[in-house]
């Protein structure tokens, strides 16, 4: 019996397994960064142990410090969660050469099924087809160009040892594969020490399905039916359902059979997934297995009732599984959507800083959150900038869809920009709620949607406006001191023989609007771009603001920032922002000839040099950013004036890497 477990790992995971540890009544240790010192997670456990800095190679990624910390707490199990060492044979034998269980394969398992390459030989070996491509032990250039060349292309490049979206490119043009391989294993050995990649020709149009395995280790493996996880950018997964919508139950059940096969064979224990590609003509692919917990098995566990943490741990301990295949059923259906602070407007680029304020919908029906951050937490540039799993399940797909639109409308958060409104366009869309999408259904559509902006209501314009009339009341107050009671100081407005004026000019989703208040600030007449509303209150308490505007009410969360409004209502967050005097039109602001960072990361690559003509669009520089890497583009053609940086250096957001001039002259 696990009496307690250290878990290796952060955020809403971490929070998760102490959830399910508590219940079973097992004691729980958790580690964390200098960066995580007061996170969510470090208070969820019963003890929490200092790992190291922030950089996850120096503590989460660090075998001997956690090792060490399950030592100093007599710990006697570790889970790994998902991420960091969760699929690490390296990591799995050290564990339990320390004579501690770990709650998951075995190194030999692990290495069977978790490498691609590997994965791929047996998946061959017992009957589960495969992508074609290349997997062979040559990762010179030469031989990889090559295999390429064989291929053909569209192809997928992917680190051996990756998963998450990391090390992975598609390559369109033979002439980019050189540059894309080197990408890919720049991101594998970040987040995996594991520079090695594989081949695969790309399966145009395709689903992504997966099935949920576990086994024991007496070999018994059942599945737990399948999730479909489609609706993904740059390889990585946004919103995940189970089971998956309008396939026939030969297909589901060739899947279930499949992966099990797979599982069966690589002798493998704990819980698992297998993923497939599944083209239109129904035909499957296996592309890899997962020899951890996945980020989406909430949706499992919505549908059959189980707790998967539970089973893992139960395993581990040498029990049998707890249900043979024909006593798991599966009930309605359910959807995750992924919470991210990322600004899909400028390439899904994570965004940090402080969650100003954070509503999540928590305690509504039918609804579970799994988070690992609170309000006033900050999101660092060092990890996952995940904030939060929304899981809805209903009787039916059409039911959960609902329910996930109530649970995002009821969601709120202020402060870094997150992809919130983006998920409550994609839920929207025809084809995604006709379940008509493919794996790359966001790169044709995902820049519409990204670049659209939340339209304003009149409600929210007189609101802000009412705001930052008040704010600037307070602020003239606050420093005239004494005089603060002068009528030169008050800002009241004031004007003979009419009643007091105010206007205010909002930028919003790209347009100015023009707000006018008449009368005292506590219930001014409103009017807006000249068309009048009515009377206006508010009520605000803290971060809440109660507004009602002729007669209609409504709640939104609000926070004021210089010469901006962000308010939050309906799943929507608004950015209200005071007209400038005078401001340059869209053509001059896109002609800046400065190359910022646009999030705080690591220079791996720069491409240019002092001289060198760039024509629009023409890559500059690479950043490399929790785990990731992310391309700095041409904003337009020019001669390159200045080169700020190096290659290596920590960059913080906003950071001038280079100055762009007109060919003529840097002058």
């Amino acid at each position: 019996m696990i009496r307690k477990l250290l878990i290796a790992n952060r955020g809403e995971i971490a929070c998760r397994i102490a959830r399910t540890c508590r219940r079973l009544g097992i004691r729980t240790v958790a580690v964390f960064s200098e960066a995580d010192r007061e996170a969510l997670h470090a208070r969820a456990a019963d003890e929490a142990v200092a790992i190291g800095p922030p950089p996850a190679a120096e503590s989460y990624l660090s075998i001997p410090k956690l090792l060490e910390a399950a030592k100093r707490t007599g710990a006697d199990a570790v889970h790994p969660g998902y991420g960091f060492l969760a699929e690490s044979a390296a990591f799995a034998a050290a564990v339990r050469e320390a004579g501690l269980v770990f709650v998951g394969p075995s190194p030999e398992a692990m290495q069977r099924l978790g490498a691609k390459d590997a994965a791929k030989a047996l998946a061959e070996a017992v009957g589960v087809p495969i992508v074609p491509g290349y997997r062979g032990p040559d990762q010179s250039d030469g031989r990889l160009s090559a295999e390429a060349r064989r291929i053909g292309f569209p192809l997928l490049i992917k680190a051996t040892a990756g998963g998450g979206g990391k090390g992975m490119r598609r390559v369109d043009r033979p002439v980019d594969f050189v540059d894309a391989l080197e990408a890919c294993r720049r991101e594998a050995l970040a987040a995996f020490a594991d520079g090695r990649v594989l081949l695969e020709r790309s399966i145009e149009r395709p689903r992504h399905l997966e099935v949920q395995v576990m086994a024991d280790r007496e070999g018994r493996v059942v599945h737990l039916f399948e999730r479909d996880c489609t609706l993904q950018r740059r390889h990585q997964k946004i919103l995940e359902e189970a089971p998956a919508a309008g396939i026939d139950e030969t297909l589901r059940r060739a899947l279930g059979a499949a992966a099990v096969r797979l599982v069966a064979a690589a002798g493998y224990e704990g819980a698992g997934t297998v993923e497939f590609l599944v083209a239109p003509d129904g035909t499957f692919f296996f592309i890899e297995a997962n020899t951890r917990l996945q980020v989406e098995h909430p949706v499992t566990e919505a549908i059959t009732g189980l707790d998967l943490v539970e089973w893992q741990i139960r395993i581990a301990e040498g029990r049998p599984l707890p249900l043979a295949q024909d006593a798991i059923r599966a009930r309605g259906h359910a959807i995750e959507a992924r919470l991210y602070a990322e600004d899909p407007g400028k390439g899904f680029l994570p965004s940090t800083g402080r969650l100003e304020q954070l509503l999540l919908p928590e305690g509504l029906p039918g609804v579970r959150v799994d988070t690992g951050v609170r309000e006033g937490d900050v999101v660092t540039p060092f990890y996952d900038p995940l904030i939060a799993k929304i899981v809805v399940h209903g009787e039916d797909r059409a039911a959960a869809l609902a329910r996930l639109e109530e649970a995002l409308d009821a969601t709120a958060v202020v402060g870094p920009t997150t992809n919130l409104p983006f998920l409550r366009r994609v839920l929207r869309e025809p084809a995604f709620r006709a379940a008509a999408i493919d794996t790359v259904w966001l790169d044709r559509e995902g820049g519409r949607l990204a670049a659209a902006e939340d339209e304003p209501e009149p409600i929210d314009l007189v609101a802000g406006a009412l705001l930052l009339a008040a704010d600037d009341r307070e602020r003239a107050a606050a420093a005239a001191g004494p005089w603060r009671t002068s009528p030169w100081i008050a800002l009241k407005g004031f004007r003979l023989a009419a009643p007091a004026r105010r206007e205010l000019r909002l930028l919003a989703a790209g347009r100015e609007r023009t707000v006018r208040l008449e009368g005292p600030l506590r219930a001014p007449e409103a009017s807006l771009d000249g068309t009048p509303l009515g009377p206006v209150r508010l009520d605000r308490d803290g971060c809440e603001l109660r507004v009602e505007l002729a007669g209609h009410r409504t709640v939104a969360r609000v926070t004021l920032a210089d010469d901006r409004v962000i308010l939050a209502r309906d799943g929507r967050t608004l950015v209200l922002r005071r007209a400038p005097a005078a401001r340059a039109d869209t053509e001059e602001i896109g002609s800046e000839g400065l190359v910022a960072a646009p999030m705080p990361g690591k220079v791996v690559r720069l491409l240019v040099a002092p001289g060198d003509v760039v024509e629009r669009g023409q890559l500059l520089a690479v950043l490399e950013a929790m785990k990731m890497e992310h391309r700095l583009e041409a904003p337009r053609g020019g001669r390159v004036a200045a080169v700020h940086v190096a290659v290596g250096e920590q960059v913080e957001e906003g950071t001038i890497l280079l100055d762009l001039a007109d060919r003529e002259g840097a002058d």
